[in-house]
């Protein structure tokens, strides 16, 4: 179970590259460094009761936890302008209560592929060089998968429907392992 401990907390917003999304920064750790975790909908958010209570809000569409932040994007049709004091003012008053926003287990951080050297390396590349700025823009990029020299990983928070992820992906990111590990990898692809 992972509880917010902070009693007066403090929350500044954030824009990002998907004009869907918003950026709620609170000014303490949510969850532990490196671990991230997406909602896409109410029914994925059953151990997640701020999650679930977000999305009671009828124009919100996904909910992201990182770090220090959430990240919450909403549905068409609608303006931040619109909504944002109000997703905001609820996750302070929540945090605030001391409540579990997540409960999670072992079983949840289970590894996925057998950890080889090349997997190593390309897990300290997007440690260093591509997590840090994905995660300014209120996302998440982690490893999935190494086949056949794809490169394969998921994009959670603002990174999720994007219009410019495709792009981020295949010029940024792909460019940099291919640069970096032209014998091994040939491309990057996200799953989902």
């Amino acid at each position: 179970m992972l509880k917010a401990t902070p009693k007066n907390v403090s929350i500044y917003l954030e824009s990002n590259p998907n004009p869907n999304s918003l950026k709620f920064v609170v000014n303490d750790m949510l969850v532990p460094e490196g671990m991230s975790f997406d909602f896409p909908d109410k029914a994925s958010a059953a151990k997640a009761p701020l999650a679930l209570e977000l999305f009671d809000f009828p124009e919100v569409e996904r909910v992201f936890y990182m770090s220090n932040f959430i990240t919450v994007s909403k549905k068409d049709g609608v303006e931040w302008l619109e909504i944002q004091h109000a997703i905001r003012d609820h996750i302070k008053k929540f945090l605030e209560s001391d409540k579990a926003i997540i409960e999670v287990s072992d079983a949840d951080f289970a590894p996925e592929q057998e950890e080889t050297e090349t997997i190593k390396k390309i897990k300290t590349i997007l440690d260093e060089y591509i997590r840090p700025a994905v995660e300014q823009d209120g996302g998440a990029i982690t490893f999935h998968s190494f086949i056949n020299g794809i490169v394969s990983v998921k994009l959670q928070g603002s990174c999720s429907g994007c219009p410019s992820s495709t792009i981020t992906l295949k010029a940024g990111i792909e460019n940099l392992f291919t640069r970096m590990m032209p014998d091994e990898v040939k491309s990057v692809e996200a799953l989902g």
